[in-house]
């Protein structure tokens, strides 16, 4: 059989023209006829590039979670040593930072020249107990600032609001710490200086002084924790290459 005449040829049942062709020479193709040749062969085999998946890790650091629990923990302390009368201690007296109360055996005369009968009264109008009761509720309303600041980094997944968080919950549990600190110190500094005119000769401080030094002791460690735990990552960002392949054949 003779092929027919003319640049038009027959293939079984396909014809073509050869004008209908581009004109590629396997010399003379550019690279990118080249680059686009290669591309089509891998899509014909039915893969394609893979393509990179980037995963966000949130991992809580349980340094964080000790100082959110530390700063609870001096929180409860703080309400109840403010809510107690028993912070100065005398026989048949005792003292808080809002009240004090006498008893029914409390010998007299009363400690600092008080005539008052059995009961609870409002606290003397001394500088040192009115300073001391402003700076245990400062350092509540911190404290709680603080904790609430420490427990919206833990629950957050946005990297820079957690570190905003975290600094500023430093600097807050901080100013709490100080401010209980000097509460602390100036009620029995302040206290020995009108220690002549108590009328007692025994005196001793109560179970809520002594559960604020458990709170400023909490603050301290809620404070450290966070300081050294502050420049730790808590989001990780991991490279996961995945390989897409087209289905063959039907359902």
């Amino acid at each position: 059989m003779n092929a027919p005449n003319g640049r038009g040829s027959v293939i079984g049942n396909f014809s073509f023209e050869g004008d209908s062709l581009p004109e590629f020479s396997e010399f003379e193709d550019t690279p990118s006829e080249v680059f686009a040749y290669k591309n089509e062969r891998k899509l014909s085999e039915g893969k394609m590039a893979p393509i990179t998946v980037i995963e966000t890790i949130t991992i809580t650091r349980p340094l964080k979670v000790i100082a959110f629990l530390c700063g609870a923990l001096a929180l409860a302390l703080l309400v109840m040593s403010l809510a107690s009368t028993d912070w100065l201690l005398a026989h048949g007296w005792r003292q808080g930072l809002f009240l004090h109360c006498v008893d029914e055996m409390a010998e007299r005369p009363l400690p600092f020249g008080l005539e008052e009968k059995v009961g609870c009264y409002r606290v003397r109008d001394e500088y040192y107990i009115q300073f001391t009761a402003a700076l245990c509720i400062l350092a509540l309303a911190t404290d709680v600032f603080a904790t609430l600041l420490t427990g919206l980094g833990l629950q957050s997944g946005d990297p820079l609001k957690k570190r905003k968080y975290y600094r500023l919950a430093i600097s807050v549990m901080l100013a709490s710490l100080v401010s209980a600190l000097v509460a602390l110190v100036l009620y029995p500094v302040s206290f020995a200086r009108e220690l002549p005119h108590g009328n007692r000769s025994v005196w001793e401080f109560g179970w809520a002084y002594g559960v604020a030094w458990g709170a400023a002791i909490f603050l301290f460690g809620a404070s450290v924790l966070l300081m050294c735990d502050k420049e730790a990552e808590e989001v990780y960002y991991k490279e996961r290459d995945v390989h897409l392949a087209e289905k063959s054949g039907t359902n």
